[in-house]
């Protein structure tokens, strides 16, 4: 990882480009013996710093300077080339390094130097670099295509809290630079294998026009010639090729290494982890060597010592099981107290069941990020709503069925759903005719298939909607801790915000619990709120307005309304759609006639109707919410404020998500549009 202080060195800024432009230079200018053999020693160390470099790296991106430093590499071998072969023809000697691998690498014979250089060629212009090319090519069409999922995923966790703003950016930059690296990747692989082209030519030319010196000018005897420019020649393409092959390995690895677990682990340590995780694979490999060994003629040292590294490798533990053998065991009836058992037979106010083939989602080893999006969604949901999520208890439960999560409200399962291992659901008209198993989102009662998750990535690129297991039991259980946050809100909880409420206001804070109002009835106020999906963020002003009430009435239902009068921009703005309130009004002599009849209760106001009236004004109401729904609008109900909490408990059963607003808590921001009138059924039918 390159320090601050490293990247902003104007050293490296100036240096860089003056290396470039020497190399440039070595292409025209000659140089000494001596000043080749140190460029062809820094030649070599460096294509080892680079392999070293790619081998040690945890993902292709810690590496993302390579497509550049392959070019400039590249140029560097072939300015060595041209200065070598310059120093070859004229003088009949390139320096002590060329001449080494020529004599002592290869042993001064020309057929073997030859043979090996072709060797060295073969391997990394047929092997090594097509290889690496094809990967780099499909590396790179796979990632640009995959960049509209990995876009959307973002802004998935983004919305769902589990991210913040800066790391969503860091996201984003990091998948533009992974389709800028592999699409420089998938060009720069030609740099090698031109390289290669350029050295058996190289080779070629060297070793005619070395002939032709040898014999015509300096009138040497052929064989003579052909023994002192040919070991040069082939030294020369052997002191190139082996660096060059170097730099092909590190580009194969490079493109084809997946992301190691751990952020700061090579490829070494992922062979090791991963080679050694199966005991019964060494086993059955330490056998087959064995056996191998008993067989006439083989050495059966060299096969018996590696079948016994190998039974001994096996008898090792995997980390993982390791840790899991070592964990203490709690012994029969050793922790059997009251406060232990009190703890297991506690009722918890939220908790999410698993089927044990989802358990894959709690484990980050695995990729599970499940906990982490809870923990998210309870910071999300509290910033929304004002609420204090309990924790949500996360089990695995044996007995339900494969693939099934259930979700659970003091004990009693408030809903269900799947999330199938290995698939992702695709939502809307996208998901018809898809290969996969047909469902129906849990959340909003859209069709929706279960497909792999290989043919999930291509129908996100193409811009269908998927949604990962995980996303969907959070979302799923979002929407259950949203309808079910009155029940959660404990007395307990009410007191923890007004404990909070007690840093910024205390003298509004040190009414509640007194004689003005009780916690209780505060309780009580919050969660008629939030029935009505009305935030109680702002508790200190609702504070204010319930003991301000308080000290004229304790009937909640007053207390109730004079929280929603502080409230009335907020609770506006949340029935708002682009600034504007769809709004349907009660025809006004039906209006008139409904403040006639309502009457106080225990519980609070309600509307004294015969039931034929009842079924006529409701039957009203839903013609009239079906009317503008069918134009695009998401209709609010309008209406007196000392009417608005009948209409209200009358709406509860059969339309709980329609929201009922008094003229009081129209926001003036918001612009009003009627959409239609309210009235009784047969009035409408005449």
């Amino acid at each position: 990882m390159t320090t601050p202080a490293v990247r902003g060195s104007k050293s490296a800024s100036i240096g860089v480009p003056a290396v470039i432009i020497g190399v440039v230079i070595m292409m025209v200018v000659p140089l000494p013996a001596m000043l080749l053999d140190m460029l062809l020693a820094v030649n070599l160390a460096l294509a080892v710093v680079i392999l070293l470099t790619a081998v040690m790296a945890g993902r292709a991106l810690d590496f993302s300077v390579f497509p550049a430093l392959l070019l400039v590499t590249t140029l560097l071998r072939l300015a060595l080339n041209i200065s070598s072969t310059r120093l070859i023809l004229l003088h009949g000697e390139a320096g002590k390094v060329i001449e080494a691998f020529g004599h002592v690498v290869i042993g001064g014979s020309l057929v073997v130097g030859l043979v090996v250089f072709l060797i060295l060629v073969i391997v990394q212009f047929l092997v090594i670099t097509a290889g690496a090319g094809r990967v780099s090519e499909v590396a790179a069409r796979f990632t640009l295509d995959a960049m509209p999922g990995k876009q959307m995923a973002i802004d998935a966790d983004l919305n769902s809290g589990l991210i913040d703003d800066e790391q969503a950016k860091q996201r984003r930059l990091d998948v533009g630079r992974e389709a800028d690296f592999f699409g420089s990747m998938d060009g720069a692989s030609k740099f090698v294998k031109g390289d290669a082209i350029a050295g058996i030519i190289i080779v070629a030319i060297n070793l005619i026009g070395g002939f032709a010196i040898g014999v015509l000018q300096q009138g040497m005897a052929m064989g003579e010639a052909i023994q002192r420019y040919a070991l040069l020649s082939v030294g020369d393409g052997l002191v190139s090729q082996v660096p060059a092959l170097l730099i092909s390995v590190a580009s194969g690895i490079i493109v084809t290494r997946v992301q190691s677990d751990d952020d700061d682990g090579g490829l070494g340590d992922d062979l090791i982890e991963q080679l050694t995780r199966s005991t019964l694979a060494l086993r059955i490999a330490a056998v087959s060597i064995a056996v191998l060994g008993l067989m006439p003629g083989l050495p059966k040292l060299p096969f018996f010592a590696l079948a016994a590294v190998l039974a001994f490798l096996a008898t090792r533990k995997p980390k993982a099981e390791a840790e899991l053998v070592d964990a203490p065991q709690l012994e029969e009836g050793g922790n059997e107290t009251p406060e232990v058992m009190l703890e297991q037979v506690r009722v918890e106010p939220l908790e999410l069941e698993l089927a044990p083939d989802l358990l894959d989602l709690l484990d980050p080893a695995r990729g599970g990020s499940l906990m982490d999006r809870v923990r998210a969604l309870r910071k999300r949901i509290a910033s929304d709503l004002g609420l204090v999520v309990p924790p949500v208890r996360t089990r695995d439960a044996p007995g339900l069925p494969m693939s099934t999560y259930v979700v659970k409200l003091h004990g009693i399962e408030a809903a269900r759903g799947e999330a199938p291992p290995g698939h992702s659901m695709v939502l809307g008209d996208d998901a018809t005719g898809l290969p996969g198993r047909a469902t129906v989102d849990p959340v909003f009662g859209l069709p929706a298939t279960w497909v792999q998750n290989e043919l999930a990535e291509v129908l996100a690129a193409e811009g269908s909607t998927v949604i990962d297991r995980a996303s969907v039991i959070v979302t799923h259980l979002s929407e259950v801790v949203r309808s079910a946050a009155p029940e959660l809100l404990t007395r307990q909880d009410v007191q923890t915000l007004v404990d909070a409420v007690k840093t910024v206001s205390p003298v509004v804070a040190a009414e509640v619990g007194g004689e003005t109002i009780t916690l209780a009835e505060v309780q009580r106020v919050l969660r008629d709120l939030l029935s009505e999906k009305v935030p109680v963020r702002d508790l200190t002003r609702i504070l204010e307005a319930v003991t301000a009430r308080a000290r004229e009435t304790r009937q909640p239902e007053a207390l109730v309304e004079a929280a929603r009068s502080v409230l009335g921009a907020t609770i506006s703005s949340g029935a708002a759609v682009a600034g504007r309130i769809a709004a349907l009004t009660l025809e006004p002599l039906l209006e008139q006639s409904l403040l006639e009849a309502v009457r106080p209760g225990e519980t609070g106001s309600w509307l004294a109707l015969d039931p034929t009236r009842m079924e006529m004004l409701v039957q009203g109401i839903g013609d009239a919410v079906r009317q503008a729904e069918a134009a695009g609008h998401r209709p609010a109900v309008v209406c007196s404020a000392q009417l608005r909490p009948a209409v209200r408990r009358l709406l509860a059963t059969g339309r709980p998500d329609l929201p009922v607003l008094s003229y009081t808590e129209l926001s003036r921001t918001l612009i009003i549009e009627p959409v239609g009138v309210i009235v009784l059924a047969q009035r409408a039918a005449a």
